[in-house]
């Protein structure tokens, strides 16, 4: 499998620099040594004690929900054999009780797998961020993950993201959002975690259930993080995440880099899948038509014939959003 593309962490001179090279061609990089100078790393790197005892002044004492797996998974969170339920348990516990479980479980091959994960750092640990900042993303506030090694299955997020190695090593296994056909998906009401997987993907290989996997299994891209690394992933980009040493925690950035408002695309996938996905054949061809035509604009502007003075609402997004949205909500007001 290809490596991901690295970029040179000392080409980026700002928040403009990364948008503009980094983040708007929507292609993955590994950014070597993003992180490398902060101090959360440093008590990282000391021991997996260090680092509790580094954290410990941020802790705020609040509760959160933890993976409990045990050793039979092997790290592996993941459905049961019926896809109706799960592998693990999930336990309600103060942040310190889940670090200290992680800590007291490494050395012992017969304790419980723990992975804990998508926690607000502003909310669990706040002031940490602020000393341990990441500049080219001003405004942007940090979830943090941790725990024993583990295997999370591929999905995609909705928002761009940056992931950063703080302790631990990580393995992201990365497939284009165009081969979603050939991963075979599972449930997206049901899942682990928030985000459909692909069942293809965390199948052994050759897996019968999945013929149309075995032609882009090999189109994968493959990342190997170290402590200080960090990975912008695009929104959509499906990503398996092994985390292959006995202690890990990463810190990561979620932020939708092309936003014009609060409207997210996945909402509006979610409201044509109803609006349409039953319709007959030759109606979906229709509305793809005119979806191709107005929305993804492979021909260019949809009214590049006219002058743009007679473009309407279909004028520039910054000038027209507000415009546009008040319609739709008096439509779906009826």
């Amino acid at each position: 499998m290809p490596a991901v593309e690295e970029y040179p962490v000392g080409s980026i001179t700002g928040a403009a620099a990364f948008r503009r090279d980094v983040v708007e061609p929507c292609r993955p990089v590994l950014l070597r040594g993003l992180v490398r100078d902060w101090p959360a790393i440093a008590a990282a790197t000391d021991s997996p004690a260090a680092f509790a005892r580094y954290l410990a002044p941020f802790d705020a004492g609040r509760d959160m929900e933890a993976f409990f797996g045990a050793p039979r998974i092997a790290g592996k969170y993941y459905y049961d054999e019926t896809l109706q339920g799960f592998n693990f348990e999930r336990r309600r516990m103060r942040f310190a009780e889940a670090l200290e479980a992680i800590v007291a479980g490494l050395g012992k091959p017969d304790a419980d797998s723990i992975y804990a994960g998508s926690l607000s750092i502003d909310d669990y640990l706040p002031g940490l961020a602020d000393r341990n900042p990441l500049p080219m993303l001003p405004g942007i506030r940090p979830r943090i993950w941790m725990g024993h090694a583990s295997n999370v299955a591929a999905h995609y997020d909705t928002m761009d993201n940056i992931a950063c190695v703080v302790a631990g090593r990580r393995r992201f296994t990365l497939y284009d959002p165009r081969l979603i056909d050939s991963l075979y998906v599972g449930p997206i009401d049901r899942t682990m975690a928030g985000q459909p997987v692909s069942l293809a993907a965390a199948a052994a290989p050759g897996d019968p259930r999945y013929p149309r996997f075995a032609a882009v299994r090999d189109q994968a891209l493959v990342a190997e993080l170290e402590p200080g690394d960090g990975l912008y992933l695009p929104k959509l980009w499906w990503h398996q995440v092994e985390s292959t040493a006995p202690f890990n925690v990463l810190v990561n950035y979620w932020w939708d880099a092309f936003s014009a408002g609060p409207d997210a695309p996945y909402t509006t996938m979610l409201l044509a899948m109803i609006a349409i996905a039953d319709r007959p054949e030759g109606e979906r061809g229709a509305w793809k038509a005119l979806f191709d035509h107005y929305v993804f604009r492979e021909n260019g502007h949809p009214l590049a014939h006219l002058p743009p003075e007679r473009h309407g609402i279909l004028g520039p997004l910054r000038d027209n959003y507000g415009r546009i949205r008040a319609y739709v909500m008096q439509m779906l007001r009826g």
